[in-house]
């Protein structure tokens, strides 16, 4: 399956309509400022971005969805799976991961999208745990994960970048969504 429907979210497959809002999501200073270095990506990076996500779909059986709003159309941004290599401590363990735009902050979109893949990692996937990593104070990505049921299971440190992670777990033998 690689369309999930939920209340009010379409989480699909990525299309060459998703480059241009994305690229707009990415280039916020704001939503940018807990990813990697902080850094705010461009619409080449973006397209980058989308292409590595669709092989990973190829390559995995999974990756990042697109994650639209069922009442405009509007791409909110992305919430899926995928292998964290930038931290290979945790490895083979499979991340979960979002990023949506600021005007979709705060309406439980994230938390909505979230608990589908969590779903999806369970039953279409047959994945047994997922993790999820955040830089240490983003408190916003903390609370989703504590809203999905996952617990801290670690500190650790950013190899590249040197600031502090935190590592988040669910076993979903236990999920009951």
């Amino acid at each position: 399956m690689t369309e999930i429907l939920t209340p009010r979210l379409l989480l699909r497959r990525w299309t060459e309509d998703d480059l241009a809002p994305m690229a707009e999501i990415n280039a916020d200073p704001e939503v940018m400022r807990w990813i990697g270095d902080g850094s705010v990506r461009d619409l080449e990076q973006t397209a980058e971005d989308i292409e590595r996500w669709e092989e990973e779909w190829d390559e995995e059986g999974f990756g990042l969805f697109a994650v639209e709003l069922l009442a405009s159309g509007e791409l909110a941004g992305f919430a899926g799976l995928s292998v964290p290599d930038f931290l290979p401590e945790v490895l083979p363990d499979i991340e979960i991961a979002w990023r949506l735009g600021r005007p979709f902050w705060g309406q439980g979109y994230a938390s909505e999208a979230a608990h589908a893949v969590l779903e999806f990692a369970l039953q279409d996937r047959g994945l047994d745990r997922v993790v999820s990593i955040c830089r240490a104070g983003n408190t916003a990505s903390e609370n989703v994960m504590r809203k999905l049921g996952m617990t801290p299971e670690r500190e650790t440190v950013h190899p590249e970048y040197g600031y502090p992670l935190r590592v988040h777990a669910i076993d979903l033998t236990e999920y009951s969504g």
